[in-house]
């Protein structure tokens, strides 16, 4: 009988993360005779709350304009189905894939980009904000569950791909860049900065581009901020119209907009497949430590892809992301998150006592950056709707954000 955990899997590529040689967690455990350390990320991440309170932060729209319109939860999902997606295609583990793309967002605020850039704002004098840093912060310290260590304990792997998630962090070309919080916990737990993540980590890196670029334009066309005759000359949507209309030329535009969404997926997965086993076959990496010193991303887009893809984010950034009723909203919502701020943090306001500060009596005592950042973590934690109610119950009036 062989001596290998159960989990092991023998038919992963040389240069896949391997569960069973996992570099292990900041805090050791007993391994479990059922799960791999990454399927325990996965679950854990699942469980958490933060992954439950993406059900309420804003993708692009606050969430009571619509049901359909996508959250951080429902985005993060479908992140996690093309993350498989590629894995299986590559052949390296589909659970380590999985888990950084559920993962990849707990970092983010309420109202989206807006939140972030309002806490960043506020921040400024004590070392800004950062979603990326603060899904490192709620993986390793914040969510305070469990009764061995404070965080989710994950595996170095895990937390390896959500730091390094838009590539290798330069420390030293990069000074003043990079967030005190990640630099600190690296000193702890060395997560090889400066080098590129794993495959699994490359995977979830790109497919949360495939699914906003394709489920932005859903939601955009669903909001009306544009129409189908707007997208006719885009990359890829100009081809799956003429297509589809080729084969349906009664469809309704609902199920249009469908077929235009679910081909651009399907071709730029298949592009990507393509393109990356053409760069694993030149560089031939026969080790996960390979990929990360191979100087490069492995899992890309072609560069004909790669040029339609950056046509597609010009199109939604001008069309959706800055349209006048976006950017009303985001007006509104950037001063919900400023008020709710400077209310905690004068004292006017208290903060739930699982925070463990009564401000009317440790404001003497704390120190201002430490004030602020705790401050912000439980700003950075609210979903959209919790933000609003606290700012009603905080204020006379409350921005319109209908």
């Amino acid at each position: 009988m062989s001596d290998k955990p159960h989990f092991a899997r023998t038919n992963l590529a040389d240069f896949a993360c391997q569960a069973d040689k996992s570099r292990g967690r900041l805090v050791d455990e007993p391994s479990s005779p059922t799960r791999s350390p990454f399927q325990r990320d996965r679950d854990r991440i699942v469980h958490s709350t933060a992954f439950r309170r993406m059900k309420h932060k804003t993708q692009v729209f606050v969430y009571h304009e619509g049901d359909h319109y996508r959250t951080r939860l429902t985005h993060s999902i479908e992140v996690a189905q093309i993350a498989r997606s590629l894995a299986r295609a590559f052949r390296v583990d589909e659970d380590l894939a999985e888990a950084l793309a559920l993962s990849h967002d707990f970092g983010h605020t309420p109202f989206g980009h807006t939140g972030e850039e309002a806490l960043n704002e506020v921040m400024q004098d004590f070392g800004g904000f950062d979603h990326n840093a603060q899904s490192l912060r709620i993986a390793t310290d914040l969510k305070r569950r469990y009764a061995a260590f404070d965080g989710l304990n994950l595996s170095w792997e895990t937390l390896e791909g959500l730091v390094k998630h838009n590539g290798p962090i330069i420390v030293e070309a990069m000074v003043g860049e990079v967030p005190s919080s990640i630099l600190n916990f690296n000193q702890k737990f060395d997560l090889w900065l400066e080098s590129h993540s794993s495959i699994e980590a490359q995977c979830a890196a790109i497919a949360d581009d495939i699914a906003y670029n394709a489920h932005d334009l859903d939601d955009g066309l669903r909001a009306d901020l544009f129409n189908l005759e707007d997208i006719a000359e885009l990359p890829l949507a100009s081809d799956s119209l003429a297509q589809v209309k080729s084969l349906y030329p009664d469809l309704d535009a609902s199920r249009i907009t469908h077929e235009i969404v679910r081909r651009q997926i399907t071709a730029m997965v298949e592009d990507v497949i393509s393109e990356t086993n053409r760069r694993l076959k030149a560089l031939a990496p026969k080790s996960a430590d390979d990929v990360r010193h191979a100087g490069q991303t492995i899992v890309a887009f072609s560069p004909e892809m790669a040029k339609a893809e950056k046509a597609i984010k010009a199109f939604l950034f001008e069309n959706m992301y800055r349209a006048p009723s976006v950017m009303a909203v985001r007006k509104n919502a950037h001063q919900i998150v400023v008020d709710l701020f400077d209310c905690y943090f004068s004292g006017e306001a208290e903060m739930p006592k699982e925070w463990g500060m009564d401000w009317q009596q440790a404001d003497a005592k704390l120190d201002e950056g430490k004030r602020a950042r705790t401050v912000c973590d439980f700003i950075a934690g609210m979903t959209d709707r919790y933000a609003i109610l606290e700012h009603q119950r905080l204020f006379d009036v409350t921005p319109n954000l209908g």
